[in-house]
């Protein structure tokens, strides 16, 4: 048990990130699935509408949980949100192309090239918030603890 222990503080950041970011991976498939196969919305808008509620739920885990972000004021509160969300637009637009390849030049289901997109979006959000958008509260943290 104690190895366990061990293990989940050496790399508490990394599981959470992936337990949420499995968790963000179904609440966007899941209303992904919602709005195109139940709703019968194109995929498109299927796809931003999901986004916007993935995204949503992303920030609010990796703020709290993940990043612990302790951001209180309201510039730096703007500042983290922007750059959070500028760089899921990046990757949210990025994964729509690999969606729309999928399905308009291969011919597939949408459901599965939107399964494949959010693999690549959620690898590459995570080096964009553990290298950019969290990491000048990350720095502070280190250093409390370093003094």
């Amino acid at each position: 048990m104690e190895k366990l222990i061990d293990f989940y503080k050496k790399y508490e950041e990394t599981l959470l990130y992936l337990f949420f970011g499995g968790a963000t991976f179904v609440v966007s498939v899941v209303t992904y699935a919602l709005f195109s196969a139940v709703l019968h919305w194109n995929y498109t808008l299927a796809y931003v509408a999901s986004w916007f509620l993935a995204v949503f739920f992303a920030y609010v885990t990796n703020r709290i949980w993940v990043f612990k972000s302790e951001v209180r004021d309201l510039a730096g509160l703007f500042r983290e949100i922007w750059q959070f969300y500028l760089a899921r637009i990046v990757t949210g637009v990025i994964g729509w192309l690999i969606l729309m390849f999928g399905v308009n030049l291969l011919h597939q289901n949408d459901l599965v090239w939107n399964g494949i997109q959010n693999i690549f979006v959620i690898i590459s959000n995570y080096v964009l918030s553990k290298l950019y958008i969290f990491k000048e509260v990350e720095e502070v943290i280190e250093d409390k603890i370093n003094k």
